[in-house]
């Protein structure tokens, strides 16, 4: 079998050493060159032919969002950003993976070779889940971080009041690599009389925070990051701390949201399982269950039992995802109502809460 070929770009003499010695303890894959700056990167991309590359964020001579740019429209492959865990690095990484980065590893500020090797599964993994991945081309449009916010996106005026919508329906989204876009994709068109939206994505403490920011700046509905015992409200979207599960619990009338640092489960935390668990457990018939791009299989057995507790389900389909494990674990698990690709899941769901304004009807 081939062996995952993989170049490493950063600016870091240490950095690149550890990285292709993590890479080469591998059966399955093999470092075949070490860039110190973009350019250099370019020539040994074209004559060795990588399947995939982990790209530092700051780099000399040509910044690494540039790069990753320029990549992604002249010739797209899997990329691994290692980024620094600082806010304006979270904010960095956020814009690479809009420009078409799979995935990406943070990097330790201090004790940068222990933090690294500690790591190295975790950095593997993401490779060998890069090499397969659904890369696109990115557009010859402005560049990520520019897009203009959607129209009727939020102002304080447009969020001075909640409409009267139901506060017992509550949508639940699962995602993992490659679902930063894909959330983006289906808040972005959910109107500001929105049911409340709770999300799980795999994402490591200090960039969950930027995340939520950065969609709030997007969307109609709230984004924010989800505090212990917050109320669950409708027209707010509330997202799992990094290092942290959620789930959603009941308190007299009121949902509000659960935050606690408790073991992994299925080796993440936050974890999908968690938020669905709680889900068919408290929320039951009027819950709505979303399970986008990711790998592995968290949430998939859970989302079964939202299933099974009257909730109705969509999963993304093959074509549209980065990574089409954790979606197809759902689909074996019976779980889903629906498989659609990304882009018809916004619209699928706001025509049936058009169509059930007041229930959720149980259609299998």
């Amino acid at each position: 079998m081939a062996k995952i070929k993989v170049v490493v770009v950063d600016d870091s003499a240490l950095v690149r050493s550890l990285l292709t010695e993590i890479i080469n303890r591998q059966p399955d894959m093999a470092c075949i060159g070490a860039a110190a700056d973009p350019l250099v990167a370019r020539e040994m991309i074209r004559e060795l032919n990588p399947d995939v590359i982990t790209l530092d964020v700051e780099m000399p001579r040509m910044d690494g969002l540039e790069f990753l740019s320029r990549l992604m429209r002249l010739r797209p492959m899997p990329v691994v950003m290692v980024s620094t865990l600082t806010e304006q690095g979270a904010e960095i990484t956020l814009r690479a993976l809009e420009m078409g980065a799979v995935d990406f590893v943070a990097k330790p500020r201090v004790g940068v070779s222990s933090g690294l090797q500690e790591l190295a599964g975790d950095i593997v993994d993401k490779i060998r889940v890069a090499a397969s991945a659904h890369v696109k081309r990115l557009p010859s449009a402005p560049a990520a971080g520019t897009t203009a916010p959607a129209s009727g996106s939020s102002t304080t005026a447009q969020r001075a009041a909640l409409p009267r919508v139901s506060t017992e329906k509550i949508i639940c989204i699962g995602a993992s690599t490659g679902g930063t876009e894909a959330i983006r994709e289906v808040l972005v068109p959910m109107p500001a009389d929105s049911p409340a939206i709770v999300i799980t994505q795999h994402m490591p403490p200090g960039f969950t925070t930027s995340f939520a920011h950065r969609l709030d700046t997007l969307c109609r509905i709230r984004v924010q990051e989800a505090r212990d015992g917050d109320r669950i409200l409708p027209g707010h979207a509330y997202i799992a701390p990094g290092g942290h599960h959620l789930r959603i619990d009941r308190n007299g009338s009121n949902y509000v949201a659960v935050v606690e640092d408790t073991e992994p489960v299925n080796r993440h935390r936050p974890s999908v399982e968690v938020l669905f668990k709680s889900a068919a457990r408290v929320i039951g018939p009027n819950a709505l269950g979303i399970m986008l791009t990711g790998m592995g299989a968290d949430g998939a057995a859970a989302m079964r039992e939202m299933k099974d507790a009257g909730s109705y389900n969509y999963v993304q389909d093959e074509a549209s995802c980065v990574v089409f494990g954790m979606p197809r674990m759902a689909i074996q698990h019976g779980a889903a109502h629906e498989v659609l690709p990304l882009s018809q899941i916004a619209p699928a769901l706001l025509a049936r809460l058009a169509a059930t304004p007041s229930g959720v009807r149980h259609r299998i």
